[in-house]
């Protein structure tokens, strides 16, 4: 038991709800007279006890570790209201790093066996506190960016449609030449493949059109990872499909995506194609409104340990993340690096066993999940994988990561809403039975070998959706009921009274 005549030990305040509401109390000293005056009876009639944890890993979410809390520097003060307000003031109230709580913020949040001065910036090598900044300056320039109508000065732009597509390839001829025609100033590019494909016949349109000669240009997959400033605008022909395209093509910098709906369902294809002549014009010359939506960065690990000879029985991906090994940046190396619009997969592949994957979340561990797979979807991707899976839907403008298994192994996995502001980890362990795969937006699909691990964490890089002017609130809404038809069904009949 407590002693309760000795100075009771005040937890530590880690942060407020900026919305506080202090209630009825109109004057802080009356507030502080009260909280004062039932100090003794709130000390005799309540006992704070806080139990121990590791610092460094916990196994499992249901086996309890018996090591002692780090020791700490905790503030003291008559009355924890008074802390709050003070911190919110801007106030200084002595640094809080050497708290338990303070010291997690400054911990990098995955391995890197390179000096952090190199210039590694991946977001997944951030500390805890630098993932909130990002997350939280990306939301706020997301709502301004929704309430404004941004004015370009459009001289290149760029054209993404399916090169393999006949009707889409004229389709890009069309608006090509429409563009090129409308200003002398506009430079306009499409695919390196179309410069002799036959449908396009770029030879013959610069040969009817001599002014077009240095202005139709053709851009080439390294073109967009090393230089995506050149462009001001991509115009995507296609479906859902292409914008991902577009977002895999930018890696880092995505120039405005404004996208034509010629696909089945258009959850991010917003103009209708055969009004492109208008929306063109009032998008150049008013404006355009940009959703900001989160991608995510995914790093594909690889274990080294099985590389010097270790057996694989004496090896534990838990303790190499977030137990006594954690520390050591040697365990693991970075082979690739992809930002994502949609979801990461990781599942059984080709395999006939199901797969065996260990889910992390920072510094904790979460489960180990026995599935034919895991998906960890953006909010722009619940609608597609995601909701296949079982999944929730979610608005785009929500900062959370989504996690639903595939076929999971027990009934009670349900799908789990995570903020933004964690560094997920997807591992196989090196006694798993088979190798699992994962794929990022569908694509680049790689072998995770035992021992392999995939870091999911915010992108620093958004994807820019332009929006039509005036749709924003509903815009969301109209597109799960139009291509999901969420909740349609008859209206129930009114009852009849009879005289």
């Amino acid at each position: 038991m407590a002693d309760h005549n000795s100075e009771p030990e005040i937890p530590e305040i880690v942060g407020a709800d900026q919305g506080g509401n202090l209630g009825d109390y109109a004057d802080l000293e009356e507030l502080t007279q009260e909280l004062s005056a039932s100090d003794s009876e709130v000390q005799k009639a309540l006992e704070v006890v806080f139990q121990a944890s590791d610092a460094h890993r916990r196994k499992s979410s249901l086996v309890p570790t018996e090591a002692q809390r780090p020791a700490n520097l905790r503030r003291r003060t008559q009355c924890f209201v008074h802390e709050l307000l003070k911190k919110q003031e801007g106030l200084h109230v002595g640094s809080p790093n050497g708290s338990y709580v303070g010291l997690a913020q400054e911990m990098k949040m995955d391995k890197d066996p390179t000096p952090w001065h190199e210039g590694r910036h991946d977001s997944r090598l951030l500390t805890k506190k630098q993932i909130s900044d990002m997350a939280f300056g990306i939301r706020e320039l997301a709502k301004k960016l929704s309430h404004m109508q941004l004015k370009m000065n459009v001289k290149n732009v760029f054209i993404l449609a399916k090169a393999h597509d006949e009707t889409l390839i004229h389709n890009t001829r069309e608006v090509a030449e429409w563009l090129l025609t409308k200003d002398g100033s506009y430079k306009v590019y499409v695919e390196d493949t179309l410069e002799h494909n036959a449908i396009f016949n770029a030879e013959e349109l610069l040969k009817s059109h001599p002014a077009f000669k240095g202005r139709l240009k053709f851009w080439t997959n390294k073109l967009c990872a090393e230089k995506p400033q050149t462009f001001d605008i991509v115009l995507a022909l296609g479906g859902d499909g292409t914008v991902l395209y577009a977002s895999w093509l930018f890696q880092r910098i995505v120039p405005p995506v404004l996208a034509f709906s010629l696909g089945s369902l258009g959850f991010l294809t917003k103009f209708d194609y055969d009004a492109f002549p208008q929306t063109l014009t009032q998008s150049f010359l008013d404006g355009i409104t940009v959703s900001l939506r989160l991608r995510f960065e995914a790093t594909v690990m690889r274990s080294q340990r099985g590389k010097n000879g270790n057996s694989q029985r004496d090896l534990d991906l838990v303790e190499e993340l977030i137990g006594e090994e954690s520390e050591d940046n040697h365990t693991h190396k970075p082979d690739s690096t992809h930002n994502i619009l949609n979801e990461v997969v990781v599942d059984r592949g080709p395999n006939p066993t199901m797969s065996t994957i260990e889910l992390f979340g920072d510094d904790e561990h979460y489960t180990s999940v026995q599935a034919d797979g895991i998906c960890v979807s953006t909010p722009t991707g619940s609608t597609a994988y995601n909701l296949a899976a079982g999944g929730s839907l979610c608005h785009p403008d929500n900062p959370v990561i989504l996690v639903t298994a595939i076929c999971a192994h027990t009934l009670s996995f349900r799908p789990i809403i995570l903020p933004d502001t964690i560094v997920l980890r997807t591992g196989v362990p090196y006694d798993a039975r088979t190798s699992s795969w994962a794929s990022f937006d569908g694509r680049e699909r790689v072998e995770l070998r035992p021992g392999d691990y995939v870091t999911i964490s915010a992108s620093r890089f958004p994807f820019p959706s332009v929006l039509p002017i005036g749709r924003r609130n509903k815009d969301w809404i109209d597109s799960i009921s139009r291509t999901l038809n969420w909740n349609s069904r008859q209206r129930q009949k009114s009852y009849k009274e009879w005289s």
